[in-house]
């Protein structure tokens, strides 16, 4: 799952209507919307799910040339959206305000680093691990909001961690290898939401500002593999340069349809459905690309599972409590 903002950081879901215009996107929607909500998340999680395939078929790019074309066309991309919202003076505010640039900055670097390795680990044959580094990252947050926030858990919630970070050492022990990409995705985009939530600015307008951050040495890259000649942009074929100005499609267009659904929907509805993507992710890894699938893996998933099922249990309870609602 190549997913830009986490679900578990959208703690303030409003159930009001949506409407779109050319200058806002409103939102002001009643609780009956919430299938339309879904209409909207289930897509964006399917194709985050997906996105393996659009990056292998660019494997013939280098990883780090990937994740630059991806800032600028999607930084391009999203610039248009955020002026046809007229949305200038907000970034103007970001950009003028320091304590929010530093936080900026700082998701910008924790970003960069999840989306680089998710690129390099899918061209390496490493697709399950990310599948497994985005099934623990609720699990991360979690631990991150009782460190850093200091959040208090629930007592089932800490069961999951503890059968998640079980899965961990198993994993560790099992296979002789340590998961650090599984876990470097999962706490990557785990700070990276712990950034947003200690921010007040819009998810749409925040990714634009990283991506301007994170363009400027993409860009001055870009221009210097083009001046000797070592870019993959115009020097392949066409159809290498088509993909890679379609990079933004599969950063954005996700990402626009999760901000109108989450906002539609409750955060159980999302949290739920946040794991169709790890799960398609990790259906490609095992049958599309064969990715070797020992007993010692499939035990570290069922864990895994495991935890999940606990954790989204306790979340399920937690909130059917908050709204006085009975089965």
């Amino acid at each position: 799952m190549d997913t830009d903002i986490n679900p578990i950081i959208h703690n303030q879901i409003i159930d009001n209507q949506i409407s779109i215009n050319h200058n806002e996107i409103n939102i002001a929607t009643p609780q009956s919307s919430e299938v339309s909500g879904v209409l909207f998340l289930a897509p964006a999680f399917v194709i985050w799910g997906l996105s393996p395939i659009y990056w292998k078929l660019l494997s013939h790019v280098s990883s780090i040339e990937l994740l630059f074309q991806r800032v600028i066309w999607s930084s391009l991309f999203l610039y248009a959206i955020v002026l046809w919202q007229g949305k200038n003076a907000e970034i103007k505010k970001i950009l003028t305000n320091p304590s929010t640039m530093i936080s900026l900055v700082g998701s910008t670097m924790v970003l960069s680093l999840n989306w680089y390795l998710f690129i390099w680990a899918v061209n390496h044959g490493k697709v399950l691990q990310t599948s497994l580094g985005y099934y623990i990252n609720p699990l991360v947050m979690v631990l991150l909001g009782m460190i850093f926030l200091k959040e208090r858990l629930r007592k089932l919630q800490m069961v999951a961690l503890f059968i998640a970070g079980s899965a961990v050492i198993y994993y560790a022990i099992g296979l002789g290898q340590f998961p650090w990409i599984a876990l470097t995705l999962g706490f990557s985009f785990g700070f990276y939401g712990l950034f947003h939530k200690m921010t007040s600015i819009s998810s749409l307008t925040g990714l634009l500002v990283e991506t301007l951050i994170l363009s400027i040495p993409a860009a001055i890259s870009i221009c210097w593999w083009q001046i000797k000649g070592t870019s993959a942009l115009f020097s392949v074929n066409l159809e290498t340069d088509l993909l890679l100005v379609g990079t933004n499609l599969v950063t954005a267009i996700p990402l626009l349809m999760f901000i109108i659904g989450t906002r539609r929907s409750t955060m159980t509805t999302v949290g739920f459905i946040q794991y169709l993507s790890p799960s398609i992710t990790f259906l490609l890894a095992v049958f599309i690309y064969h990715e070797p699938f020992s007993h010692q893996r499939l035990i570290t998933f069922i864990l895994i599972w495991t935890a999940l099922a606990i954790y989204s249990l306790d979340s399920f309870n937690a909130f059917r409590k908050r709204r006085g609602v009975k089965l």
